[in-house]
């Protein structure tokens, strides 16, 4: 259509579409930076229609999240006011042949002045159920119509971002449900600090830490499934699924045992494994019965600073190998520390083993658990690392 005269008004929604809409305002995709995946997008447009701009919105609730352009210097709040708007609640692509011939537009600074827009097209993008996620346009300095082909081609291009859109919010709903499984507090535990953190390498991972109260005191475990995305992250929630339910029906051999025997047929199938640190604390006692399953990376910094790397004695889940699961023990004293770690934290330093030494030297300089996973954190944010970084901290007060 030209886009000259009045534009046809928007397409009311109908209550399911509203309620969608409503439920995208706050997702991480709406919130984050320009990605690499909108830019790939973008530079396929701009190469196909050889125009000088193009841009994306996504749409969340009222608000308009702007994700990626080209070359187009103009304050974002007047790009949308006088273009993205005219598109929001179309059912086709919206087309100017020349801005400064048509009214809604030729007073418009972006029209008048630098980047003196004279041709603009935005095509909707639709979700599955009609709901709107966002708009695609492209701009030009120079007059223009676009053929039918070329309507043809912006809207193939359209329907391809629609899915990368798609994707990205499944993905972002995921890593959600992931971080809602973390723990969020524990029970009293008098004389004892817990403290953990988790950082995804993608949006979603295979780590997981965890820790809740049993008859005894507590289990504690930190996991590292072998991979990244959505199947890593499957696994990791079913491995602590099954832990949690094995744990209070059994100690720290029976759960693990458990893990193992239920999911030989899926890491099997998937040709994952699992290593990890499955642990009990006897809050009476200070004694910590544990299983290594190949997992290795468990320090014990003791108060006089003597750092002990607990032992592997068991290999990790999947590896179907008949196993008579070995439970270690290793007791905490007064101002002891358990620190386990997946091998993220060792990507911080050098990569290697050696950077135990180095996460054991940030728990003798800090003052509590909680300090411990702050500083590493930290450490995590300034260096990138190409693995899932988790953390889980016992400190004995």
């Amino acid at each position: 259509m030209s886009g000259r005269g009045p534009i046809p008004g928007p397409i009311p929604e109908t209550e399911d579409q509203i309620t969608h809409r409503q439920e995208l305002k706050g997702l991480p995709i709406l919130n984050t930076p320009p990605e690499e995946r909108f830019g790939q997008v973008i530079r396929v447009v701009k190469r196909v229609f050889g125009v000088e701009s193009v841009a994306i919105k996504l749409i969340g609730g009222s608000g308009l999240s702007y994700k990626s352009q080209v070359e187009i210097d103009a304050p974002e709040d007047t790009v949308r006011d006088a273009f993205f708007d005219v598109t929001i609640g179309q059912s086709e692509i919206i087309m100017v042949p020349d801005a400064l011939e048509d009214p809604r537009f030729s007073n418009t600074p972006l029209v008048t002045s630098v980047p003196k827009i004279r041709f603009y097209a935005g095509c909707p993008l639709k979700g599955f159920n009609g709901e709107l996620l966002g708009v695609l346009c492209i701009f030009d300095s120079a007059p223009r119509v676009l053929t039918d082909l070329e309507k043809e081609q912006l809207g193939e291009l359209a329907l391809r971002l629609r899915n990368e859109i798609l994707a990205a919010q499944e993905l972002d709903r995921a890593a959600e449900v992931q971080r809602g499984l973390l723990p969020k507090r524990l029970v009293s535990l008098p004389g004892y600090q817990v403290a953990g953190a988790y950082l995804s390498a993608e949006v979603v991972g295979g780590d997981f830490y965890d820790w809740y109260p049993v008859k005894e005191g507590a289990a504690f475990t930190l996991a590292d499934v072998m991979g990244k995305g959505i199947g890593a992250a499957i696994i990791a929630a079913t491995v602590r699924a099954v832990l949690r339910a094995g744990s209070r029906h059994g100690g720290v051999c029976q759960a693990v045992e458990w893990v193992a025997e239920t999911l030989q047929s899926d890491l099997d199938e998937s040709g994952a494994f699992v290593t990890l640190i499955h642990a009990c604390l006897n809050v009476e006692t200070g004694v910590v019965e544990y299983i290594d399953a190949g997992h290795g990376l468990t320090l014990i910094v003791h108060a006089n600073g003597r750092t002990d790397r607990l032992a592997t004695t068991n290999f990790p889940l999947g590896l179907d190998i008949s196993d008579l699961w070995k439970v270690e023990t290793v007791t905490l004293n007064h101002g002891d520390t358990l620190i386990a770690v997946s091998d993220g934290v060792l990507d911080i330093f050098d990569g290697t083993l050696a950077s135990l030494e180095e996460v054991a030297k940030v728990v003798r300089g800090s003052m509590s658990a909680q300090a411990v996973v702050d500083t590493l954190v930290s450490m995590a944010g300034g260096v990138p690392t190409p693995d899932d970084v988790s953390i889980l901290v016992l400190r004995r007060s």
